[in-house]
């Protein structure tokens, strides 16, 4: 049986994306990993954050799990800041940590956000899209959860969708 793990790349490690995490957490028992409780510094092209807590974090991912759910809130039409350095930093899976890169291969992706439009900006996704086939991951798909006064609009039917491409090989609570 495969295993996946959250990333939750928000600034509010207790907000509606957080909610939205949790809610999927009660059906597949993924663990969540909220990048608010790591230091994870910029990408630069010396790499001097390489004692920072990207590597080891990155390294357990690809070593332990077999899918990777990225929740991120929409913020300015685009992922959250904290989940855009994480993607930058996989740029260090391409130069200095190439066998941690290739284990990415054959990894799978979805994504998991929420914001307060009715729907969501055309080409919101294409980073990570594109980012998984660059990597050679498949892309599992994604599901955009609106928030109002404070809350995410959870639509169970959809959840069971965006879980539905991975029912019957992961681990699903009914």
């Amino acid at each position: 049986m495969k295993k996946g793990i959250i990333i939750l790349g928000s600034s509010n490690s207790n907000g509606t994306t957080s909610q939205i995490a949790s809610f999927i957490v009660a059906r597949t028992d993924f663990p969540i990993i909220d990048l608010n409780t790591k230091i994870i510094g910029k990408f630069d092209y010396e790499f001097n954050n390489r004692d920072d807590d990207f590597l080891p974090l990155i390294r357990h991912i690809v070593e332990s799990y077999q899918i990777i759910v990225f929740a991120t809130p929409v913020y300015w039409y685009s992922m959250s800041g904290t989940m855009k350095i994480f993607f930058d930093r996989l740029s260090d899976c391409l130069k200095t940590e190439k066998e941690t890169g290739r284990k990415l291969r054959g990894m799978e992706m979805a994504v998991v956000c929420c914001g307060c439009d009715q729907e969501l900006k055309e080409g919101f996704y294409m980073p990570f899209i594109e980012t998984a086939k660059y990597l050679g991951m498949t892309y599992q798909g994604d599901m955009y959860c609106v928030e109002e006064n404070g809350l995410p609009v959870i639509n169970e039917a959809e959840v069971e969708v965006f879980l539905k491409g991975v029912k019957d090989e992961y681990s699903i609570i009914s």
